[in-house]
């Protein structure tokens, strides 16, 4: 099998992938916390890097040993990044408070631009813009609350950003040369 996915067999790939996704799903979500929805998005990613790499690949042990190590590997690049976004965001908060103790004026007129932006989206994309983004609640878990499909949630999140960014365009430019010159 292995040796007809190298030459670019789907067909061998495909039985490949049918055997092993299910319980690479499965510990994947060990590895996730439960999030069953970035395990699968972790297998696939792995599959789609073994397909993309199959005539360079060399699998030492098992092709099943193989599997679990790129998932394995695929969690705790997620992990790590997770952990550096976390401590990214900590860090740019602290930058902007400090800013902000600069320039007490600025935070208001912030939140100020921001709620003249939220007032601008209409009603269904702005619950689901503040459930992401201020309650910091996943996709599926909006979908869920509000009892529509994912895909509605993605193309409204995908709206709102868009509008969000039109509205805030001039004072983004604004605060990003600001933090840069604090910065220097």
């Amino acid at each position: 099998m292995l040796q007809a996915i190298q030459q670019g067999d789907e067909s061998a790939f495909d039985a490949l992938f049918r055997r092993y996704y299910e319980p690479l799903c499965h510990y994947a979500g060990s590895l996730t916390d439960g999030d069953l929805d970035e395990a699968e998005d972790l297998v696939q990613q792995s599959f789609v890097k073994l397909w993309e790499q199959r005539t360079t690949f060399e699998v030492q042990w098992s092709v099943k040993a193989y599997l679990y190590k790129m998932v394995h590997n695929r969690c705790l690049n997620r992990l790590r990044d997770a952990q550096t976004r976390e401590k990214y965001k900590v860090y740019n908060a602290a930058q902007l408070e400090q800013g902000y103790e600069n320039d007490p004026g600025a935070a208001s007129e912030l939140n100020e631009r921001i709620l003249q932006a939220l007032d601008t989206l209409p009603p269904e994309c702005r619950r689901i813009f503040e459930l992401s983004r201020f309650e910091e609640l996943k996709y599926r878990e909006i979908a869920d609350q509000l009892g529509i499909s994912i895909k509605t949630v993605e193309t409204q999140m995908g709206k709102a950003l868009r509008l969000m960014r039109t509205e805030l365009a001039d004072y983004l430019i604004t605060l990003i040369a600001l933090l840069q010159w604090m910065l220097l």
